[in-house]
């Protein structure tokens, strides 16, 4: 092998390394629908990717009374409620909002409740045996696993499902983990767990 072949070889075997690491860094990061990175502190709409899934992100008053569901379809907001992706650990050199990481998200809403506005894995209900996603209810400032997700990349680029497993909230726990996706009740669309998925987009407010 000449000097110059030697060369080229070890700058391709370098850069490739190099590309991967790239790669794989933005990899890391959920990207908006305008292609540009999710970041903490700012205002989303959650979308249905697949449309004729029921509309867009909301509260839903599921009994008549409190706590609020979380669900699909607000007649008066065809876009949905926004939300704030707050995840568990900041990182202080970026405010990117990373893939598999656990974080709360919270409505950017006040409610007829007072209650707290961050979604909640909730009991399984007793008709359909699935876990319904609320919100918190009485804010008392007390946050536990129950209130961590994660936005986990599908196998299309910018397409996402969210997932409740808090591993990093509680390593310790016997975590029983699902996907979210939605149940129909009463002419009433409502996020839950432990049945199909629903994919979805991030859409700046």
């Amino acid at each position: 092998m000449t000097t110059t072949t030697r060369s080229l070889a070890i700058f391709i075997l370098a850069n490739g390394c190099l590309f991967m690491t790239i790669s794989t860094s933005i990899a890391q990061f959920v990207i908006d629908t305008n292609g540009e990175s999710v970041e903490e502190g700012n205002r989303y709409f959650i979308r249905p990717a697949i449309t004729g899934n029921g509309g867009s992100f909301s509260l839903v008053i599921r009994n008549g009374s409190c706590p609020l569901n979380v669900g699909l379809d607000n007649p008066e907001l065809p876009h949905g409620l926004t939300v704030a992706f707050i995840p568990l650990v900041s990182h202080h050199d970026e405010h990117n909002v990373r893939l598999n990481k656990d974080l709360r998200i919270q409505f950017i809403a006040s409610t007829i409740c007072g209650q707290s506005t961050d979604w909640r894995l909730g009991e399984r209900d007793a008709t359909s045996g699935r876990r319904l996603i609320m919100i918190t209810g009485k804010d008392d400032g007390k946050i536990g696993p129950l209130s961590f997700f994660r936005i986990v990349q599908t196998e299309v680029a910018g397409i996402y499902f969210i997932e409740w497993c808090p591993r990093e909230v509680c390593s310790y726990c016997m975590l029983e983990c699902g996907a979210v996706g939605i149940i129909r009740e009463n002419g009433k669309t409502l996020l839950a767990l432990d049945g199909g998925v629903i994919p979805v987009v991030f859409q700046k407010s």
